[in-house]
């Protein structure tokens, strides 16, 4: 009998940091600094998340902030390197923008900028699918080896 993946929110803090963890320790290519990987388990306990499991494992998760009253963020992302490029990361975008559309009118996501590291260059290229596009680069919002993408999207 054939799984399907579901989409889920998750409330409790302690579990919102488990997932992230467990997700992101799969990841070291984008998640490889410490600190930064540390910052975003602790910042999933107060953002909204969603999970994708198949049977009992997790597979993936998206968290979703907010940074103006109009603008709501993608925080984080990840989808474990074995279920890459089946959807997985698509299917918990849309349960982010469904519950975004519902108070904001657009969407903004931070990555580092084209051209500096090729698995950055396939996540651009995964939410310029998504319909977002390009806003500005900070050369040293993070550091000059990371400059800061930020794009966006209208969701009404």
């Amino acid at each position: 009998m054939k799984q399907t993946i579901k989409i889920q929110p998750i409330m409790a803090p302690t579990q919102k940091m488990q997932i992230v963890s467990e997700v992101l320790a799969d990841l070291p290519e984008w998640f490889g600094l410490p600190q930064s990987t540390q910052a975003y388990i602790e910042s999933a306990k107060g953002l909204s998340l969603w999970v994708a499991t198949k049977n009992e494992d997790i597979l993936g998760f998206i968290t979703l902030g907010h940074t103006s009253l109009d603008t709501a963020e993608i925080d984080c992302m990840g989808v474990k390197k074995a279920y890459h490029h089946q959807g997985i990361g698509t299917l918990l975008y849309q349960a982010a923008e469904k519950h975004a559309q519902k108070e904001q009118r657009f969407l903004q996501v931070k990555t580092v900028a084209e051209g500096h590291y090729p698995q950055y260059d396939q996540t651009i290229q995964f939410y310029r699918s998504l319909g977002f596009v390009e806003l500005e680069v900070f050369p040293t919002l993070w550091d000059p080896w990371n400059p800061c993408l930020v794009m966006i999207k209208a969701l009404w």
